[in-house]
């Protein structure tokens, strides 16, 4: 790869609007465009130019297995980095981090119920979906509208740090997982002694910080974060999954009296080229409250699936709203929705 350099491979990511970018020593650089995996020229990276990125990103080359870190290009852009090692080869793999937050309006997300969800004083906000369907950007685009409409002080606990706010209406601590603070749940235990309105936790993986930030919803502070679930009803089986045996009732109940809502995002291919957000959502209010209590995630799903409160959307609702709309074609959104015939008869207006 003498005739290319890493900066030319780092420009190449950004001018074609690459999400990810696959380097492998002795293979040819992958792009990941729009949920597609394709080749950069033709060129291998060597082993050159991946012990020089793994060096600039802070690995050692002689020992690490794996390390998860950042990178600015010099040009300025911001990459999420993993290095790791591939049948003995060195490897990366870097996604690039957006930097200009979007108003939440071009989400096509429901603006106004997430906006009612932030102007509580407290409660849990859960936007949830598999890696790489937007959730950090819903996220970033929530926390600017609150630094334009309200005065709060937002403290953020990421890995990394992905976008970087500047003061206007609201005060941020910005804090990073490795650099500012040791992990999340100890974050976001220390961030309660910072005097926050609102926390953001990157992401609820473990019992510590489950419990941690239920409690601090319920002592009086708006929490957002995100998690890996696919669908709404299977959000809060994963959060009760969370908690050990003997603890599960208090996390159960502790989620039913603390959440606000659920917000979970899919990304298929539009008509277009490009993507299109398709969303699930719930707000926890009336008999969905005791649902949650009582663990029966189906009669949540059901809720959903009839479509008649107006704080509730199905995947397959949205599904069939973008088809109809002639933004994405029938067979993704039949895909999307898992079901095939579902889809079919929601499409021809049965329930």
């Amino acid at each position: 790869m003498s005739s290319i350099s890493l900066d030319t491979i780092l420009e190449a990511a950004e001018a074609h609007g690459a999400s990810d970018l696959f380097l492998q020593e002795d293979e040819v650089p992958r792009l990941k465009i729009n949920e597609q995996i394709m080749l950069l020229g033709e060129e291998p990276v060597t082993l050159q130019h991946m012990t020089g990125l793994w060096q600039a990103c802070g690995g050692k080359v002689d020992s690490d297995m794996d390390r998860d870190t950042g990178l600015i290009s010099h040009t300025h852009v911001r990459f999420r980095v993993n290095l790791h090692r591939t049948m003995g080869r060195l490897a990366a793999v870097l996604r690039r981090i957006k930097t200009d937050i979007p108003p939440l309006p071009a989400l096509g997300l429901p603006v106004n119920l997430l906006t009612r969800w932030a102007r509580k004083s407290f409660g849990l906000i859960l936007i949830t979906g598999p890696t790489g369907t937007g959730k950090s950007t819903t996220i970033a685009a929530l926390l600017q509208w609150m630094n334009l409409n309200l005065a709060r002080h937002i403290v953020t606990i990421e890995d990394p740090v992905e976008y970087i706010f500047e003061n206007q209406q609201c005060h941020f601590t910005q804090r990073e997982v490795g650099r500012d603070t040791t992990n999340f749940a100890h974050g976001l235990r220390s961030a309660l002694r910072q005097a926050p309105d609102v926390i953001f936790v990157g992401e609820i993986r473990d019992y510590e910080t489950a419990l941690i930030a239920l409690q601090a919803a319920e002592t009086g502070h708006l929490v957002l974060a995100t998690m890996h679930s696919e669908r709404v009803s299977d959000t809060m089986e994963r959060f009760t999954h969370l908690f050990p045996e003997d603890k599960l009732n208090q996390g159960v109940h502790l989620l039913a009296d603390q959440l606000l809502g659920v917000m979970c995002q899919r990304l298929v291919p539009n008509k277009t080229g490009g993507l299109h957000l398709l969303e699930e959502h719930l707000e926890n209010a009336g008999a969905v409250r005791e649902w949650i209590r009582k663990r029966e995630s189906s009669q949540i799903k059901e809720h959903m699936t009839k479509g008649t409160d107006p704080n509730s959307m199905s995947f397959l609702k949205s599904a069939v709203e973008a088809c109809r709309a002639g933004k994405i074609d029938e067979s993704v959104a039949a895909q999307a929705t898992s079901n095939e015939a579902e889809f079919k008869r929601a499409m021809r207006g049965v329930q």
